[in-house]
C-alpha cells in the first residue's frame, strides 16, 4: 500500500481550508484517510498552518511520500528538518539533545522571521489607511471651500441684485418726487 500525506480541501467556493492527512494513495482527494495531521488556511496573510510536527516526522520514517505542495509545508513548519536531524543522530554524528537544540534554534528563528513579516504587514495597513484619511481629509477641505466660495459668491450676486433693485426704486421715488413737485 502507497501511503501518501497530501492535502485534504474543505471550505467553500473562493475561501480554501486544507486539512494536511495522511492517506492511501489510491483514496479519492477528499475520501478516507488514515490519519490527521493538521490544518492550513491559505486565506490569511500570512498563511495559518497548525501541524503535528512529530507525527508527521514518524509518517515520513515509515515512509510516506509528501506531494508537492504537502512537502513545502512540511519544510515551512521543520518536520523535514527535524527528519535530517533524527538521520543524523542514527548516524552519530551528534547526539539527541544535540538534534533538540539545533531544532529549537531554527524554530525560534523561522517564529520571528514570520512575526516580523506579520509586524511589517499591520505597519503598511496603518500607513495605507493613514494615507486614506489624510486624502480624504483634502477631498472634504476642497468641498467644504468650494461650498463656502459658492455660498459667498451667491450673497455678493444677491446683494448686487438687491443693489441694482435699490437702485431702481431710488430712481422710481426720484422721478415721482421731482413729477410731483412739477405738478405743484
Amino acid at each position: 500500500m502507497s501511503v501518501k500525506i497530501r492535502l485534504q480541501r474543505h471550505g467553500k467556493k473562493g475561501k480554501p481550508f486544507f486539512h494536511i492527512v495522511v492517506a492511501d494513495s489510491r483514496s479519492r482527494r477528499d475520501g478516507r484517510f488514515i490519519e490527521k495531521l493538521g490544518t492550513y488556511n491559505p486565506i490569511t496573510n500570512p498563511a495559518t498552518i497548525d501541524l503535528n510536527v512529530d507525527a508527521a516526522v514518524q509518517w515520513l520514517n515509515n515512509g510516506a511520500q509528501p506531494t508537492d505542495t504537502a512537502r513545502a509545508i512540511l519544510s515551512y513548519k521543520g518536520a523535514l528538518y527535524k527528519k535530517h536531524l533524527q538521520g543524523g543522530v542514527a548516524k552519530g554524528a551528534f547526539d539527541e539533545a544535540e538534534a533538540e537544540k539545533r531544532f529549537s534554534a531554527w524554530v525560534e528563528a523561522k517564529d520571528a522571521k514570520v512575526q516580523g513579516k506579520v509586524e511589517g504587514l499591520s505597519k503598511s495597513q496603518a500607513e495605507a489607511k493613514k494615507a486614506a484619511l489624510e486624502a480624504e481629509a483634502k477631498v472634504n477641505q476642497a468641498r467644504i471651500d468650494a461650498a463656502a466660495k459658492a455660498e459667498a459668491d451667491a450673497k455678493a450676486a444677491e446683494e448686487a441684485a438687491n443693489a441694482e433693485t435699490a437702485e431702481e426704486v431710488t430712481e422710481i421715488i426720484d422721478e415721482e418726487s421731482t413729477g410731483n413737485t412739477e405738478e405743484a
